[in-house]
Parts: structure tokens; C-alpha cells; sequence
């Protein structure tokens, strides 16, 4: 009897580098009271989205450190159930960045990641790792923010960084930056996407990403209560800027973003059927049917269609389609060894 290969280790190199399996989802809250709700929330949901706590903005100016400290407390209690709470550190250079990072790195649940703020290029992202790494984290990932000239001339090297598992767009810095040129439109939900320069930083980021095999994670969108637009900047993230993750700053928009960032129900049955037939064939080339006409498959299109599937098991298959629950056990036990 032949033996059947699933699909990670049929499609893809072991040596191969791959991006990690992030939600696509990252809240971000600093206050107190949010920053408890936002736990509660993910442990109510479930791992479908990530949780950082803010050190840079949320915390009051002079009261970092006992903020960090709260921030501790929330990492090592009952309502980090799922192991996916991140914090977003102070940036490198401020003058209590290290006694904040080691309240953070003293909790008795490490971080999922820390987010480095406003790194001013490659060397600040180098510095503030090797403070990380001699402090005890060095098996902690990091993520960085990309909001200035010199992070964004320096995108793909930060990309490559091997301590770097995401990249994140700070919209509203990396506009204020560039001291009045932008007109404020280009912070807006629709506006984001048409300025060139927005546009120009927003496409190097996620290519730099996608060649480092790492994850471009989108920026806010600033219109709390307008779920229509959210939805539209989401899924023009998704689709035309090639991100993988965005950023929520309000709960209202988690399920939205999930929503537009996972894949859409037409699309992941067919990816379904594809990846079944392929791997009943052994991984060999075949014919399928769709949308009345035959078209061929080989090892090119089942990682595109794979990866659809990965997509919606980081999604929580919130696009009522998945496959049988024996299958995707097999699927993802056999990807998770």
C-alpha cells in the first residue's frame, strides 16, 4: 500500500522557509480596562486573533514602568489562555526602554512576540534584538513597526533580520513624517489607498515580507464605528497589497478583519477539491473541472491552493466551508510535527 503524503511535507521543501502561522488579526489596546476585555475576548474566541499590549502609547508619560508592569501581571494570568498576547515595547533609544523590557520579560508567561516601535533603520532593530536577546528573550519573536523614512529605506534588510517574524505599516506616524506633504486625507479609510507615497510604502513592506518569508501585517483604520469601510480597507489589504495580518484597535473590527482576510467560500471549496484530488493522485499532475472548463494542476497551483487552506485553518473556516473533521485533523496534526 502506498503511503499518503499529506500536504505540507508533499509540497514544500523541509529547508524551506516559510512564514509563521499568524492570526490575521492583531488588537492592539493599552488601557487598563481594555487591555482586560481584549483578554477576555480572545479567550472567548479563541486563538483567531492575536493581543498586544501597549507599553508605547498606552502607558502615561512617566509611568512606563508601572505600566509594564501591569502588562506582566495581564501575561501571566488566568486570561492569557491561549499563549497569543504579544506587547509593543518602548522604541529602542528611550531612556527606560530596558527597565521596561525586563518588567515584560520578568512575567511568568513569556510574550508571544514584542513589537519594536519606531526603529529609525536596520541598526536600531539590530541593537534593540541583541538588548532583547542578552535580557533573556532570546526566544521570544520579534515584530517591528515600519513608520519612518529610515525603517522604510531599510525594509527588506529589517525583513531579513532572523529575529523578525512580522512587519507592521504605522500609517499614521509614517504620514505625520513627512511634515505637512501628505495631505490628512491620506489617513483615512479610502485615502490610505490612494496617496502614492502611502501606496509606495505600503507595497515595499509587503514585499519585503513575501521575499523574506515573513508577515506583512496592515495598518488601522481610524473609523471606529464604520464597518462597511473597514471591510473594504481590509479586503483591499488582502487582495491588492498582498497583507496576511491587520491591525485592530477597537473590538468591533476583530471579526471584520478575520472575516476579510479569510478566504472566501467559493474560492476555499474549490481549493478543497483540488487539494483532495492531488493528493489522491499522489502529488502527481491532474485535470479538474471548473467553472466549465478543464484545466491542469501540478505542484505550482496545489501550494497556491494549500496555502488558501492554511489561511482559513488560521481563520477559524469562518467561511462556512471546511473539509471533513478526520481530513483536517490529518492535515494540520501532520503540519503541526
Amino acid at each position: 500500500m502506498s503511503v499518503v503524503v499529506p500536504p505540507r511535507a508533499a509540497l514544500f521543501e523541509p529547508e524551506e522557509a516559510r512564514p509563521p502561522a499568524l492570526p490575521v488579526c492583531d488588537h492592539y489596546s493599552g488601557v487598563e480596562a481594555r487591555m482586560r476585555k481584549s483578554l477576555e475576548l480572545q479567550a472567548e474566541l479563541g486563538p483567531v486573533f492575536d493581543v498586544t499590549l501597549d507599553n508605547e502609547d498606552g502607558a502615561p508619560v512617566g509611568g512606563e514602568l508601572e505600566h509594564a508592569q501591569l502588562i506582566a501581571a495581564l501575561l501571566g494570568s488566568v486570561d492569557n489562555r491561549h499563549g497569543r498576547v504579544g506587547v509593543r515595547l518602548l522604541p529602542w533609544g528611550h531612556p527606560r526602554f530596558h527597565e521596561v523590557l525586563h518588567a515584560v520579560l520578568g512575567a511568568a508567561r513569556a510574550p508571544a512576540y514584542l513589537m519594536l516601535p519606531k526603529p529609525r533603520g536596520l541598526a536600531d532593530v539590530q541593537q534593540a534584538a541583541a538588548a532583547i536577546d542578552a535580557a533573556g528573550g532570546a526566544a521570544v519573536p520579534l515584530h517591528a513597526l515600519v513608520e519612518t523614512h529610515g525603517a522604510l529605506a531599510d525594509a527588506m534588510a529589517i525583513a531579513a533580520h532572523p529575529r523578525i517574524e512580522s512587519l507592521s505599516f504605522g500609517l499614521m506616524d509614517f504620514v505625520s513624517a513627512h511634515r505637512g506633504a501628505i495631505p490628512p486625507a491620506a489617513m483615512d479609510a479610502e485615502g490610505q489607498f490612494a496617496h502614492p507615497l502611502v501606496r509606495r510604502a505600503k507595497l515595499e513592506i509587503a514585499a519585503a515580507c513575501h521575499a523574506q518569508a515573513k508577515v506583512p501585517s496592515h495598518c488601522v483604520v481610524t473609523e471606529l464605528h464604520d464597518a462597511a469601510a473597514l471591510s473594504r480597507a481590509a479586503r483591499r489589504a488582502a487582495d491588492e497589497f498582498g497583507y496576511t495580518r491587520m491591525w485592530s484597535i477597537h473590538p468591533a473590527q476583530i471579526r471584520p478583519i478575520i472575516d476579510a482576510f479569510a478566504p472566501r467560500a467559493d474560492e476555499l471549496a474549490l481549493a478543497l477539491d483540488i487539494i483532495q484530488a492531488a493528493q489522491a493522485a499522489h502529488w502527481a499532475p491532474i485535470r479538474h473541472r471548473h467553472a466549465g472548463a478543464e484545466r491542469l494542476h501540478d505542484r505550482a497551483s496545489y501550494r497556491y491552493y494549500w496555502q488558501l487552506i492554511e489561511r482559513a485553518e488560521r481563520t477559524g473556516w469562518s467561511g462556512g466551508v471546511a473539509p471533513p473533521p478526520a481530513l483536517r485533523a490529518a492535515w494540520f496534526a501532520a503540519a503541526a510535527g
